[in-house]
């Protein structure tokens, strides 16, 4: 039986995760931006001394997890699961992180959804009894998702004012048994939704009606409110998405607009050449394990809903004339 069952869609947790340590590597674009003082190590150029992209994004992936392990005490040869994804083919910057890390691995892919999705399954091993320690994380790299899903950076190709930035970055999370905050009290798991959506570079536009539908069914699982929470920051919706979502709310009747706030326009400052505002898997997780980590330890927020959303296609689909079909995922964290 589910006893820890709530609704379609959600899980409450009876002995609720923490999360004990986090650790942030950015690029030096988001190192120019209002959250520079939460990250742990900001980069001085792309490349991180690697020969590619792809390779710097894998070491970002690399440092943030073994400072995150590093940060939280728990020796190394403790952790029991590593949960990782990126954005490129076969998760290839978790993949081969993981293959240096050593840690038994769980790759997953969600999209710009990836942290939500691994701090869910995460809190679900260590709530369910079978893991003490495991470490999450995620990255995403400006150049090397512009290579893969929309047009080489040497072509020079003009973007629209709807498109976003890929954020430069890695986060990794600890998540323990040990009786600290912020905890993982709450999970809701989204639905795919695809209201047929094609252009992708309006993913703010394409991602909103997941956003709002997993916020709905958190909030009518759960049986809270928005005003249950100090603050509900949705993944990387931008200013495009994040208008959308919150004008279909108000549709149904639930008004978010004194609390509800997106990691996609936290990550930069107006004045930063980034169109719309950020996106990328590392948006959601550098904005979430620096600031948002840093600010609940502080007390300034005791209860905060994450809902971190992802574009579920590739560049050949959209090619193909296809449809984006998006998803969102929810975890609240608390202090209790």
């Amino acid at each position: 039986m589910a006893v820890k069952k709530l609704g379609a869609q959600t899980v409450k947790f009876q002995n609720p995760p923490s999360i004990i340590a986090t650790a942030t590597v950015v690029g030096p674009v988001e190192g120019k931006g209002p959250l520079r003082n939460y990250f742990d190590l900001i980069l001085g150029d792309f490349k991180f001394q690697e020969k590619s992209w792809e390779k710097a994004e894998k070491k970002m992936l690399k440092e943030a997890v073994e400072m995150a392990v590093k940060k939280s005490g728990v020796p190394s040869d403790k952790i029991e699961y590593f949960i990782a994804g990126d954005l490129l083919n076969q998760i290839i910057s978790a993949s081969f992180a993981a293959r240096e890390l050593g840690y038994p691995f769980l790759g997953i892919y969600g999209a710009c959804s990836t942290v939500a999705e691994g701090l869910g399954i995460g809190a679900m091993l260590v709530d369910g009894g079978y893991a003490d320690n495991i470490v999450v994380g995620t990255s995403s790299h400006f150049c090397s998702a512009e290579r893969q899903y929309r047009f080489p950076l040497e072509l020079g190709n003009q973007r629209p004012p709807t498109a976003q930035r890929t954020v430069t970055g890695a986060g990794a999370a600890v998540i323990s048994t040990k009786n600290q905050n912020p905890r993982i009290t709450y999970v809701t798991t989204g639905k795919v939704i695809d209201m047929g959506a094609v252009d992708p570079n309006d993913m703010g536009s394409a991602m909103a009606p997941a956003a709002v539908d997993t916020i709905v069914m958190h909030l009518e699982d759960s049986k809270r409110t928005p005003e249950d929470y100090d603050l509900i920051v949705t993944g990387d919706l931008a200013s495009v998405g994040k208008d959308i979502a919150q004008k279909l709310m108000l549709q149904k009747g639930i008004d978010v607009s004194n609390k509800y706030t997106d990691c996609g326009l936290l990550i930069y400052s107006p004045e930063q050449d980034v169109h719309a505002g950020g996106s990328g898997c590392a948006c959601a997780a550098v904005v979430t394990f620096g600031y948002i980590f840093n600010e609940m330890q502080k007390g300034r927020y005791n209860k905060i809903l994450l809902v971190a959303t992802g574009a579920l296609m590739n560049s050949t689909i959209v090619q193909q004339g296809e449809t984006i079909p998006c998803i969102a995922h929810a975890v609240a964290l608390e202090n209790l």
